[in-house]
């Protein structure tokens, strides 16, 4: 089995700063694509930023400029470093990685149980 366990979401101010950090453990073989993904309330699951194993990143447009996801591949952790947020940053915000499972060699999706972020005007 393989776990996410995320951590650093709080209340900050608009303008304000958080970094998230997500580590997988468990039965890992390797480690692909990591990320983050966001669910505001009445909204669906979206996409913030993804790194891939090599280091090749992707964003949302809205958090372009703003938020960088970077991965510590010996430590299996994502982070994602969030300046400048704004009110509608608020979610909660979901760690993804996609795993080789070391038990059976295949991969699949895990998801962490999310982490708060309240952003305040």
């Amino acid at each position: 089995q393989v776990q996410l366990v995320e951590s650093g979401g709080g209340l900050v101010q608009a303008g304000g700063s958080l970094r998230l950090s997500c580590a997988a453990s468990g039965s890992i073989f390797s480690v692909d694509a990591m990320g983050w993904y966001r669910q505001a309330p009445g909204k669906q699951r979206e996409l913030v930023a993804v790194i891939s194993s090599g280091g090749i990143t992707n964003y949302r447009d809205s958090v372009k400029g703003r938020f960088t996801v970077s991965r510590d591949n010996a430590k299996n952790t994502v982070y994602l470093q969030m300046n400048n947020l704004k009110p509608e940053d608020t979610a909660v915000y979901y760690c993804y990685a996609r795993v080789i499972n070391s038990e059976t060699l295949w991969g699949m999706d895990y998801w962490g149980k999310g982490t708060l972020v309240t952003v305040s005007s």
